[in-house]
């Protein structure tokens, strides 16, 4: 297992859920959410800056069937452009199906309304990260699949 704080995070529409690892790995707790839009990557990239961060974490939507719709499409964009922002740390892509409804059951009975979306994307965050931390820990090799910032989108956005 590499040492070293890892970010996780859980891009969507209208919020971003962002949680960190311990530097050993071993537990992903909740960080913050951050609103999606003008300012976005500049806040995850002084998250990653203050947690010392050596690796960031993406979720990426898939189907239960594997399939990638446009939700994925949407985070692969968002993936290069947060890339390029923070290198050169590494980010990576990891499947995140039904990371949103384990975050929801964690949370049932819980908080209502806007404070409950906001903490159910940290949760989901959580999860994501925790899964990739416990698939590197299993096999001894990074999760998912790396991001290059060289690849090329059809929007700078938040620069």
């Amino acid at each position: 297992m590499r040492f070293g704080v890892r970010l996780g995070v859980d891009p969507g529409d209208a919020r971003i859920g962002v949680a960190r690892s311990d530097p050993s790995g071993m537990l992903a707790t909740p960080v913050e959410t951050v609103r999606r839009g003008k300012g976005d990557l500049r806040r995850i990239h002084q998250i990653a800056t203050a947690e010392e961060a050596v690796e960031v974490v993406l979720g990426l939507p898939r189907s239960l069937s594997g399939t990638e719709g446009p939700a994925a499409v949407k985070t692969r964009e968002f993936a290069v452009r947060l890339a390029r922002r923070i290198a050169p740390v590494p980010v990576r892509l990891v499947d995140e199906r039904l990371t949103t409804v384990t975050a929801e059951a964690m949370l049932r009975d819980q908080r209502k309304g806007a404070k409950r979306r906001a903490v159910v994307d940290q949760v989901a965050a959580v999860v994501i990260l925790q899964q990739a931390l416990d698939s590197e820990r299993a096999t001894g090799q990074p999760p998912g699949e790396l991001v290059t910032p060289d690849e090329q989108d059809r929007d700078e956005g938040d620069a």
